[in-house]
């Protein structure tokens, strides 16, 4: 029989490939990936395979535009209630989910559970930071399509609030 792998790079570099998630080794240790999701169509991730921890970062969403403190207080709350990963917003105030894990974590079933956790939480919660932080852009591009006959299929999660008038509800 032959050993598995060793290392916590050969785990993370087989886990990958076993599981078909196309990725680039950037570096030894330090992997791209996209998983896709439905709501936020792909969910960009570094994976990082340092001395003593696995880190992992993922972009969730660019700065809001407006009600900052809302969507921020939102992402914390939310962070009592998630496995491994949290939300963090980096210097320019873009949302990611970031973990530090110990290397012994990694194993590919460990993987398997972060990696779903990741792309949960990205996907479950990017409509509620668009609703809470893009809603006055939202509206402006719903009108924009409706008054020239566009489609607005893309938009369609948000239809109940915009056609109703409403300010987004709080989730």
């Amino acid at each position: 029989m032959t050993p598995g792998p060793t290392s916590p790079v050969d785990v993370v570099r087989a886990h990958l490939r076993e599981q078909g998630i196309e990725h680039e080794e950037l570096a030894e240790g330090v992997f791209s990936l996209s998983l896709p999701g439905e709501r936020k169509l792909q969910v960009p991730v570094r994976l990082d395979v340092g001395r003593h921890a696995l880190g992992v970062h993922a972009f969730v969403c660019r700065k809001p535009d407006e009600n900052h403190e809302r969507v921020y207080r939102w992402l914390l709350e939310r962070n009592l209630r998630m496995y491994a990963v949290a939300f963090a917003v980096d210097a320019a105030g873009d949302i990611y989910l970031d973990a530090r894990l110990p290397l012994a974590s990694v194993t590919p079933d460990e993987l398997d559970r972060l990696l779903g956790a990741v792309l949960s939480y990205a996907d479950e919660s990017f409509n509620t930071i668009l609703e809470l932080g893009f809603a006055s852009a939202i509206r402006k591009e719903w009108e924009w399509r409706r008054l020239r006959g566009e489609s607005t299929r893309n938009l369609e999660a948000f239809r109940g609030w915009l056609e109703a008038g409403e300010v987004p509800p709080t989730s």
